[in-house]
């Protein structure tokens, strides 16, 4: 469902150029782990998913987007097994690409206002936490944790918030979707780090050992934690977003159960 909106928006872009570069980076594959989580949280409350289907293709749309602008700035020629935005196209374009997924995102949540505040918050500190990784980099954990949630738990969050706006719940039910999402997120990036200290860059997609060589932090990097010592918090993480799980009003028991799923997989995936 979500790959066949994605396809129908970025069909429609004009010119023919840039919507060829909008679907090199949004159709080359990932995961969709966010908009899974924008129709999962609408199913466990009661919505309907073709409700928020295009909350969940728009915040795909925004992820990528933020994809793109990473790539750039740590010189990732890879994304996805694939060319990477800038080396395919060259960094004009690729941040113009970067500009036209955001635009086709904010089409999509326009028609709620809910959704529009939901998400341009996310962006907000999605880019605070991006511009303070530049200009000052963690050095402890707790900062670490900080830049976390604004980089990778942000948009987690908006994701499960949108979910329960266009199931049109109120908004401590939409708040505790989000708290759950944004501790998968935070989850989600400390298993980031963990790979890119241990896995192989083929099972993984991308190149590995990028923190080092690029001086990013990461909670491997900048602490005396060991790998497995590091997805020990990853752990803490999963096992809070589940505990905010437990404030939300269930309609579909198998929705939640698959959100529970997920707070399991991102502590334990491979790629």
């Amino acid at each position: 469902m979500i790959k066949e909106r994605l396809t129908d928006v970025l069909e429609a872009v004009e010119p023919g150029e840039l919507a060829d570069q909008l679907e090199h980076v949004a159709l080359s594959g990932g995961k969709r782990v966010r908009p899974t989580v924008t129709i999962l949280t609408c199913e466990t409350v009661g919505g309907d998913p073709e409700d928020a289907l295009d909350f969940a293709a728009g915040i795909e749309l925004v992820h990528n987007a933020s994809l793109v602008i990473d790539d750039i700035i740590d010189e990732s020629a890879v994304r996805r097994s694939h060319e990477s935005a800038w080396a395919a196209f060259g960094h004009g374009p690729a941040v113009v690409t970067s500009d036209g997924l955001i635009g086709e995102a904010f089409a999509l949540f326009s028609p709620s206002a809910r959704a529009m505040e939901r998400v341009a918050d996310a962006m907000v500190q999605l880019g605070e936490g991006e511009a303070s990784e530049l200009v000052s980099q963690p050095t402890t954990e707790p900062e670490y944790m900080d830049l976390a949630r604004r980089k990778t738990g942000s948009l987690f969050r908006a994701a499960a918030e949108l979910g329960g706006i266009a199931a049109d719940e109120d908004d401590p039910t939409v708040d505790a979707l989000g708290r759950y999402a944004e501790r998968v997120g935070i989850a989600f990036q400390i298993r980031d780090d963990v790979l890119d200290a241990i896995a192989d860059p083929d099972d993984l997609g991308k190149p590995t050992g990028q923190d080092v060589v690029m001086e990013r932090p990461s909670l491997v990097r900048i602490t005396d934690l060991s790998p497995s010592e590091a997805n020990e918090r990853a752990r803490e993480q999963a096992d809070a977003a589940l505990d905010a799980l437990e404030e939300v009003p269930v309609a579909n028991v198998t929705a939640r159960n698959y959100l529970a799923d997920l707070a399991e997989f991102v502590v334990t995936r491979e790629h």
